[in-house]
């Protein structure tokens, strides 16, 4: 079935990525589901099909959202291929696309990156991403959202609540 928004603009292919896509990048993909966007979430180091931790669900539902069933995924070449943006979770994320899938360096930013620099402008999605030339950007310390891992609950919530506010920001502009 072909996803659509409008007569020619096909539905956004959002590809949020974390470590252990256990935490970070459940959580996003979680807080984006509710719009027009094809979200698929994976990790650059997983132990393939396990479910989330309980932190992480409780800490969802502490921000008001669910995810049910999800388990974890070991990014592939299909999934690079297919996303039009790659949402990172932190600098280590956009450097390991990077050296693993340098085709995909130009469109993939971390969170924060695209909540201060992506457009709400009337071009697609793959035209203003494209237009911020991510390939050649440095990675930048204050662009990491801290990994929960190995937390309390209140790690896990903070991390939670420090997501739902980039999404709700860097939603209306994915699109």
């Amino acid at each position: 079935m072909d996803l659509r928004l409008g007569a020619d603009e096909p539905v956004p292919r959002v590809l949020t990525l974390c470590t252990g896509n256990a935490a970070r990048s459940v959580m996003a993909g979680a807080m984006l589901s509710s719009a027009p966007l094809r979200i698929v979430s994976a990790g650059t180091h997983v132990v393939e099909g396990q479910p989330m931790s309980r932190r992480t669900r409780d800490a969802l539902a502490q921000v008001g959202f669910s995810v049910e069933g999800h388990r974890s995924h070991q990014l592939t070449d299909e999934d690079i291929g297919e996303a039009d943006v790659i949402l990172a979770m932190a600098g280590e994320h956009v450097a390991f696309v990077r050296r693993r899938y340098p085709g995909a360096a130009a469109k993939t930013a971390t969170v924060k990156r695209l909540c201060r620099d992506l457009s709400a402008d009337p071009r697609s999605l793959v035209e203003r991403v494209a237009a911020l030339g991510l390939r050649d950007l440095p990675i930048e310390p204050w662009e990491d959202v801290e990994d929960p891992a190995g937390g309390e609950d209140e790690v896990y919530v903070s991390c939670a609540k420090e997501l739902a506010d980039l999404c709700a920001e860097l939603l209306p502009r994915l699109c």
